[in-house]
């Protein structure tokens, strides 16, 4: 039996695994110079493998379409996944949030891992580009390469990623070919993205990290919140990005400007009245400072000439003379520091592509497609994709894992289930 896999990231390296020890005779087409340029600069570099969570939790933290995965998720835990790569001498631990990381904080540990696992089974590594697919009577027969090379083969898994970040390869080959067997792709937009801001003040605080803060994005007409999270963010000169503003992102719907705003809770462990009562404390121990001199206890120093302009208290009147209304506008200010959202930064940036191939289309225990014999689909090519924390690694790893107890008793799991 040949397989064909086409598309050298997480999916169609663990594919490779498993359909190698499986028996198959097994070729694995990557159009970069090696396999995972992504996922080394997934985690800035450092790699969330996955997720220390429990299946609800997980299929909680997939948007769309998490029922698509269940079958997957039965077959191939976030335990599994840890212990393919501690097995095969990478070290994790688990962060914040349960995310699940190398010990080494290095990514290329992953894909060194992944690359040595590929060679160990045999797998025939091919440098190329697909061109097109090589169909005959509603099935599947390999694939011609751009440099008009016949590839033959039984199966072919489809593991070419989104389109995001389209200098490590993923430019939307895969979508090309699932359309030319065929499928319906649905529109390609970005997710786990930083968000847009004409507001002048992103500028002006442009490099400020804020953490322990909370989100909540707000539909402006109707006063929705469509987001909540605490944690950590950063002001760009674009906007706004970081770990809440991402996972907001894949939130957001037919997004333009003024639709959201976020708000910004700058000291979220003080209510209203206990944060009046410490800028009372900080006003008696700057009694006779400007207003201007009298914040540097309760805010980065960047972001005081900002919450001033905001509150409209003149930053050189005596912080003895403030009154408890203009007391009041200070703590709304840092309460809610709002910032009108604009839009979404080019699909080029985003951490995945929410969207792809129709999963009505795709049978979810085995990844095969329904419209073509023998065609595989798996990772980030299809339309499932999930917030940040691991869990769009994990997806590529396990969305064909479906060979049940008969996988699970293998040291190789977590890819698409091929007949072989």
């Amino acid at each position: 039996m040949k397989v064909l896999i086409i598309g050298g990231g997480a999916a169609g390296m663990m594919a490779a695994i498993h359909a190698a020890y499986e028996g198959a005779e097994v070729t694995l087409l990557e159009r970069n110079d090696s396999c995972g340029k992504k996922l080394r600069i997934t985690g800035k570099g450092r790699c969330n493998v996955t997720n220390d969570c429990t299946l609800q939790e997980f299929l909680g933290n997939v948007p769309r379409n998490p029922r698509f995965l269940y079958a997957a998720l039965n077959h191939l835990s976030g335990e599994d996944v840890c212990r393919f790569f501690e097995d095969r001498g990478v070290p994790l631990k688990v962060e914040r949030g349960r995310r699940v990381f190398p010990v080494s904080d290095r990514a290329g540990d992953i894909v060194r891992c992944l690359s040595d696992a590929v060679d160990e089974a045999g797998v025939h590594l091919l440098r190329g580009r697909a061109r097109s697919l090589i169909l005959s009577e509603g099935a599947v027969g390999g694939c011609v390469t751009e440099e008009g090379e016949e590839i033959r083969s039984d199966r072919v898994i489809l593991c070419t990623g989104g389109v995001s970040y389209p200098r490590t390869g993923s430019d939307g080959d895969g979508h090309r070919l699932a359309k030319e067997a065929g499928h319906t792709v649905t529109p390609l937009i970005p997710s786990l993205i930083p968000l847009t801001s004409k507001d002048k003040d992103c500028a002006a605080l442009q490099g400020l990290s804020l953490k322990n803060v909370s989100l909540t994005v707000i539909e402006t007409a109707t006063g929705k919140t469509v987001y909540e999270d605490f944690g950590e963010m950063m002001f760009t000169h674009f906007g706004l990005t970081g770990p809440m503003i991402l996972s907001a992102s894949a939130h957001l719907s037919d997004i333009k400007a003024g639709k959201y705003r976020a708000e910004i809770n700058l000291k979220p462990a003080l209510d209203e009245k206990t944060l009046d009562g410490r800028i009372l404390s900080d006003f008696s121990k700057y009694q006779n400072k400007d207003f201007l001199n009298a914040l540097g206890d309760l805010l980065p120093q960047k972001m005081i000439p900002v919450v001033i302009a905001r509150s409209g208290i003149s930053p050189h009147k005596k912080v003895n003379s403030v009154t408890k209304e203009e007391r009041r506008a200070l703590t709304d200010v840092i309460r809610r520091f709002s910032v009108v959202i604009d839009g979404l930064r080019p699909i080029s940036e985003a951490i995945v592509t929410r969207g792809g191939v129709a999963v009505n289309e795709v049978n979810p225990k085995t990844m095969e497609s329904k419209i073509t014999e023998g065609l595989y689909l798996a990772g980030e090519l299809l339309d499932v994709d999930a917030y940040t924390g691991g869990f769009n690694l994990q997806i590529a790893f396990f969305h064909g894992s479906s060979r049940g107890n008969q996988c699970r008793q293998r040291v190789v799991r977590g890819v698409p289930d091929v007949p072989f």
